[in-house]
């Protein structure tokens, strides 16, 4: 049984990753025709793209009522974006961040991460800590806000436009229905048989979210940001694990919010403050050294990590 649930999860993550892939090209292309700029296209649509996986499989976790893998896929998968992904990406080459970035859309991520505790932890109220429909509408109203600031970044440089070469309609509509298709049926499977592999080997569905799911559900982001920094484009390296972090808190939380109320397991705070702490170590790491770049110790640093943190889990479980 374990067997099959094995396989079928891994053709669930590669029925995610081929499907954010084409949903990506084909929204970025209609983008494209739409005179969008690239930092725009970074910042929603690569994000919403690679960050799709994450809100199927919430969606049908959701629904389903399996609070532990909705909050661990999500903080899982932002750990894994900012640790092991700008880590890896870093490693392959130092990673020169934008004025605008720096100060603006990272302590953005910092500030949506604290709300998040805040919200989760019901520090206001004496009721059991659930993440309830208005805290779902509260982070659903700052990624409207979101939306707007980046709105004002739209305007497509005429150099970007050069290497661009035009799809038909017919072609963009494809990949993106097919695209949305794969991601519907991958997400069914990963967590159906995450849920059977979890209860099989006694594992807490908590930890299967923080890790396994998290780990298949971020492919996209790590395929995008590792070839993004060998062709030594830091900008979308770095837009791309930004955005997904802000897009997971601020689009997908409250969407499995919404589906289903989402009760709040304690013991997550401490991977919300270990991703607190990673992105006051990328503000940090821009501020010292080659300012506004991560080198590659820092990247080893970031990985080292994340990657020691993610063995003490598993060897908890054992």
């Amino acid at each position: 049984m374990i067997i099959i649930s094995s396989l079928l999860l891994l053709i669930g993550f590669s029925a995610l990753i081929f499907g954010a892939n084409w949903l990506v090209d084909g929204a970025s292309s209609l983008a494209r025709q739409n005179k969008i700029s690239d930092l725009a296209i970074g910042l929603t649509i690569v994000a919403f793209g690679t960050s799709a996986p994450e809100l199927i499989v919430n969606s049908v976790a959701s629904y389903n009522g399996h609070s532990d893998i909705v909050l661990g896929n999500i903080i899982g998968s932002n750990n894994f974006n900012l640790f092991i992904i700008l880590g890896i990406a870093g490693l392959v080459y130092p990673i020169t961040i934008q004025s605008s970035t720096a100060w603006r859309e990272i302590p953005i991520s910092l500030l949506i991460t604290l709300l998040f505790l805040v919200l989760a932890n019901d520090f206001f109220s004496t009721a059991t800590s659930i993440i309830s429909r208005l805290d779902g509408i509260i982070l659903f109203t700052c990624f409207l806000s979101f939306l707007y600031y980046v709105s004002r970044k739209m305007k497509l440089e005429e150099s970007e436009d050069r290497s661009y070469q035009k799809k038909t309609n017919y072609k963009i509509w494809g990949l993106i229905i097919l695209g949305l298709t794969c991601l519907l049926i991958g997400g069914k499977l990963v967590v159906d048989n995450g849920v059977v592999i979890a209860t099989e080997l006694g594992v807490g569905q908590k930890i299967i979210g923080l890790t396994i799911i998290a780990t298949g559900t971020s492919l996209p982001e790590l395929v995008t940001s590792v070839i993004a920094a060998i062709k030594r484009k830091s900008d979308i390296a770095i837009g791309n694990v930004i955005g997904s972090n802000i897009f997971n808190i601020l689009f997908i939380l409250p969407i499995s919010v919404f589906i289903n109320p989402i009760q709040f397991n304690i013991n997550f705070n401490t991977d919300i403050f270990i991703l607190i702490s990673g992105t006051v170590f990328l503000i940090i790491a821009m501020l010292t050294g080659r300012k506004r770049k991560i080198d590659r110790w820092e990247a080893l640093i970031l990985l080292s990590f994340y990657l020691l943190y993610t063995g003490f889990l598993v060897w908890k479980e054992l």
